[in-house]
């Protein structure tokens, strides 16, 4: 996608050089300069930063170590004493966080349905701070109504953060839709080849930023340069990968939602999903993770071994089809009871479709559901 910032200014090169630099020196001790410590800024990560920050619509983008590091800072923005309220069922990093590290500097969170608008304002309490979206979430794709949401957060002060990583800001711009603070697991869509770890956060004001740009350098966990440009190389392609994701994706969906041996199909495209009509509204696309149940976490494990296409792995969003198993990876850190609870049976799987040919994709899926 297209970013006038990824031209050097000082050279007219077509790719922002790696400035392998720690520090930076003072021609004059006097004055202030742009760089002085990597830590802080580098000429590398800034055109990074800014070129999120031009995609999502905020006013400062910040990159981050991993995915985590980004929403860890984000949460930083909390004290002792606060509240948030979560979408149920959020990546299992996430969960994680908020249930084994938040809780123990008194951040409590309370897990809820955020399809349904009235259980988020039963879980308002006189601490509440934050409400912490995710849509489609993950793995179930579930739908939140972003505008309902953050309407109803403004009446209450109260800061709203949203995992954009599904759906990059290709297809959905959560800042123009209210939200305060987005997030990505650039790992993901943006990088898009399997070959960086990076999270990004975008601020929508200037408040927020400055207060996000402190905890990002006091924290000091920002991303190298290397895996800085090799994610500003990645994000150059996203609108021609997102569209032939998608493209793939649904015709995945639509065949495993004709078999009668799949119990469930989740993807925001298919008719009968319950938040289409909602997401249709925020969105510009489905995205390119499909979700479904094969009946039994024994179905699920032989098709894992059975399929040749995907990588049967963590993560998602690359240009190779990665094929995931959320009970024991991604939401592994979920007790078994609480997956049940937001759906995340023994038996689902979570297809990230790459750019393979569909009809191998569906063919090699085929010979794997054979039982």
């Amino acid at each position: 996608m297209h970013f006038e910032g990824a031209i050097d200014e000082a050279t007219g090169a077509s790719s922002v050089p790696l400035y392998q630099a720690s520090t930076f020196h003072h021609a004059d001790i006097e004055q202030p300069q742009t760089y002085d410590y990597s830590r802080s800024g580098n000429p590398t990560r800034q055109p990074l930063e800014d070129y999120i920050a031009a995609l999502e619509g905020g006013v400062r983008g910040f990159a981050f170590a991993s995915g985590m590091a980004a929403i860890s800072s984000a949460f930083m923005l909390l004290s002792a004493g606060d509240h948030v309220i979560c979408t149920e069922d959020v990546y299992g990093g996430t969960y994680r966080l908020l249930t084994t590290v938040m809780n123990r500097m008194n951040v409590e969170t309370t897990f809820v349905d955020m399809t349904d608008l009235d259980r988020v304002r039963q879980a308002l309490k006189p601490n509440t701070k934050a409400i912490y979206m995710e849509t489609p979430s993950n793995p179930t794709l579930k739908i939140t109504d972003i505008s309902a949401v953050t309407a109803w957060a403004k009446e209450h002060g109260l800061l709203t953060l949203l995992d954009n990583t599904f759906m990059t800001p290709y297809h959905q711009r959560p800042i123009e839709l209210g939200v305060d603070i987005v997030l990505h697991s650039a790992t993901k869509f943006l990088g898009g080849h399997s070959d960086v770890l990076a999270g990004l956060a975008v601020a929508a004001n200037e408040s927020l930023a400055r207060r996000l740009g402190h905890i990002q350098n006091s924290m000091g966990n920002v991303l190298g340069i290397q895996d800085s440009w090799l994610l500003m190389r990645g994000m150059k392609t996203l609108k021609a990968r997102m569209d032939a994701h998608e493209q793939s994706a649904r015709k995945l969906a639509d065949w495993l939602a004709s078999r009668s041996d799949i119990a469930a199909v989740y993807y925001p495209g298919l008719p009968n999903h319950p938040g289409r009509a909602i997401h249709e509204r925020q969105s510009a696309g489905y995205g390119a993770v499909v979700s479904f149940d094969v009946g039994s976490g024994e179905r699920a494990k032989r098709l894992m071994n059975k399929v040749t296409i995907p990588l049967v792995a963590v993560s998602l969003g690359a240009v190779e089809s990665i094929l995931s198993y959320p009970p024991l990876m991604s939401h592994a850190s979920m007790p078994k009871e609480v997956r049940a609870e937001r759906g995340i049976t023994d038996g689902l799987l979570r297809y990230s479709v790459g750019l393979e040919d569909i009809g191998d994709i569906i063919d090699d899926l085929e010979q794997a559901l054979a039982d």
